[in-house]
């Protein structure tokens, strides 16, 4: 395992939203694709990176147990809140020893252990704050709330944002600190402070799994690769 000057490298997965989208009628991260769900896989996958001392698994109340022995007792689970700053601020206070925090999508299921641990390499050579970003390929419009495009970005500066986010630990908790509503990005907090978030090169295989088109091609990838 990998760990920083200042304390250990701690990754908090959210995994208490219910993720209504994918229309499984049960919460997202325990979805499974290929018997195992996306939860397991996106703790396997950090796992496998060796970049992590610890996991925190953020969970619904009522699953907290399930959780455990889905995991096993290698990983800590936190019960999680309605929101997922909530989540996030519960998962900071059971990694209070951390130098360094991994915030991860669990829906990120298919995510390399390669970019876990180039994110983390990352914020270990001094960056602050690290995310894994990929080129924009489809033109993207401003619209008002009626629907009538105002505008078109640039989409040469645009980039689509994945997890693993990496923070320096006193970073990230100074922007939940300093937060007063939610937000479903942390990077998006620490901007707020002021400070310069980098981005790194992501990977096609770190995408979203949100809706039932992203679960049949997670299963595709899954079939092919007979993992």
């Amino acid at each position: 395992m990998a760990r920083s000057n200042s304390g250990p490298v701690v990754a908090l997965v959210p995994a208490a939203g219910r993720g209504l989208r994918l229309q499984r009628g049960e919460p997202k991260a325990f979805v499974e694709i290929g018997n195992r769900s996306l939860l397991q896989r996106s703790v396997d996958g950090l796992i496998e990176s060796g970049a992590v001392d610890r996991i925190v698994v953020i969970a619904p109340a009522e699953l907290v147990q399930h959780t455990c022995d889905l995991l096993g007792s290698d990983v800590t689970v936190v019960e999680g809140a309605s929101e997922r700053t909530g989540s996030v601020r519960l998962g900071l206070v059971a990694a209070e020893d951390a130098g360094i925090v991994l915030v991860h999508d669990a829906a990120r299921a298919l995510t390399p252990p390669s970019l876990v641990a180039r994110v983390v390499a990352e914020v270990q050579a001094g960056r602050g704050a690290v995310v894994p970003a990929l080129p924009v390929t489809d033109t993207v419009k401003a619209v008002d709330f009626m629907g009538a495009v105002v505008g078109t970005p640039d989409r040469s500066t645009l980039r689509a944002i994945q997890t693993p986010q990496g923070f320096r630990a006193d970073l990230l908790r100074r922007a939940y600190d300093a937060a007063s509503d939610s937000a479903t990005d942390d990077a998006g907090l620490v901007e707020r402070l002021g400070v310069t978030v980098h981005t790194i090169v992501g990977e096609a295989l770190a995408f979203k799994i949100t809706t039932p088109h992203d679960l049949l091609l997670a299963e595709a990838i899954i079939a092919r690769e007979g993992t």
